[in-house]
């Protein structure tokens, strides 16, 4: 084991017998050693030997446990008060001291932290609850609330959750020096994942959403992961005619397709017939939540490339952000979200339930307080005041951007 340490003394001479403290660089960073006695060559002037018996004391702070053995070669690199090199060979009298489940935890924390921004939770988040939404759309009554409605749901979300991670990962994959500009946090952009680390993780769970979905038996589940997977794999791999996401238009319609029409038809199948044992028949309930989710999903579109459009630019992709520009997006992305709660607003106005013309009460009031939020916004805003908001809130802390996936 090869290690450098930062040594200081003003002048050393033939026989040195002191305490002395030492930066060992082949630890993690942090970490620090005491030595006692050494024996050291000068390396301009071989022939000039000091010998020192040395001791070290190693006070860990970071992960792994190591050990010094006997007779290790060091460096030591004097102060810059001192002109001379000394090569160093140190024998330990033990092994170094480690703190083994304070380090343990540190590394699977640090391992959860990295997973947790691969796996983009915004969208996991947004998935769950589609499904589980969708899902309540084929209960009719109470008894259907049974612990087969919720194993489907469970077993929904599962395969589903899987595929996501397999799509977001693949995504990552592509966009590695994309993300260095845009998102420079993410593992793969980062270097704490390696590409086969990534490529392992998202092959890993391609096969076990496909292995949950076929273990299942549901068709309805098993072709909403398909259509996804080949969709997901379409709009980020780089092979010719694909790489979809290139094409603003043609990105939107993948999104679309997957956001609006295979979570909310297929998911509802599979609670309608492989669940409940029921013929396909799509309530008005689901044709108005598709309906919506189409809106929804192209607002999704246009809003994840708002704070990417930097990298997009650099590498030539021509979102709408890209063409059109990040403030007469955003604004677009606002007016169909109202679009989409007004008309959502006036169908619970007409209904016939009681419980719905409740909940559409209270929807307008917020809807109402954030249209008026949004005007006040709007009108007192300068653009260069809102080119910073977009710059700075969405693209550092793309917090807008995952509550409109959460909604």
């Amino acid at each position: 084991m090869e290690s450098l340490l930062i040594w200081s003394f003003q002048k050393p001479p033939s026989s040195l017998h002191f305490p002395a403290t030492a930066e060992l660089y082949s630890l993690p960073t942090g970490s620090r050693v005491e030595a006692q006695y050494c024996k050291c060559k000068a390396l301009g002037n071989p022939e000039n030997n000091h010998v020192i018996p040395m001791r070290l004391q190693w006070h860990r702070q970071l992960a792994t446990q190591q050990f010094v053995r006997n007779n290790v070669k060091r460096i030591v690199a004097l102060s810059p008060r001192c002109r001379s090199k000394y090569l160093v060979n140190a024998t330990s009298e033990h092994s170094l001291e480690s703190e083994p489940s304070k380090s343990r935890g540190r590394s699977i924390q640090h391992a959860l932290n990295a997973f947790y921004r691969f796996s983009r939770p915004h969208t996991v988040i947004g998935t769950a609850l589609s499904i589980i939404s969708v899902s309540l759309l084929a209960v009719k009554n109470l008894s259907d609330f049974s612990p087969s409605f919720i194993t489907g749901v469970l077993e929904a979300v599962a395969a589903a959750l899987l595929m996501n991670i397999y799509i977001v990962g693949l995504n990552q994959l592509s966009d590695i020096e994309i993300d260095k500009v845009n998102k420079p946090y993410l593992p793969l952009a980062s270097g704490e994942y390696s590409v086969i680390t990534g490529v392992m993780i998202v092959s890993s769970f391609a096969m076990l959403s496909f292995l949950l979905g076929w273990i299942v038996g549901s068709w309805p589940l098993f072709w909403a992961l398909f259509i996804s997977f080949v969709l997901g794999t379409a709009y980020s791999i780089n092979l010719p005619f694909l790489r979809w996401k290139r094409f603003a238009f043609v990105a939107a319609m993948c999104i679309l397709a997957v956001r609006a029409v295979i979570v909310q038809i297929a998911f509802y199948l599979h609670i309608q017939m492989h669940v409940y044992g029921r013929p396909a028949v799509f309530s008005k309930s689901v044709i108005f939540a598709t309906a919506f989710m189409s809106f929804f999903s192209v607002v999704i579109a246009l809003f994840k490339d708002i704070p990417d459009i930097a990298g997009d630019k650099i590498y030539g992709i021509r979102s709408f952000t890209v063409r059109l520009g990040q403030q007469r997006v955003f604004w677009i992305c606002i007016s169909l979200l109202q679009m989409a709660y007004l008309v959502a607003l006036s169908v619970g106005v007409i209904s016939t339930c009681i419980w719905s013309k409740w909940i559409t009460s209270q929807m307008l009031q917020i809807e109402h307080i954030a249209t008026c939020s949004l005007y006040i916004i709007d009108h007192q805003e300068s653009d260069e005041m809102m080119s910073r908001v977009l710059n700075s809130k969405l693209a550092k802390k793309p917090d807008l951007k995952n509550r409109v996936w959460r909604l």
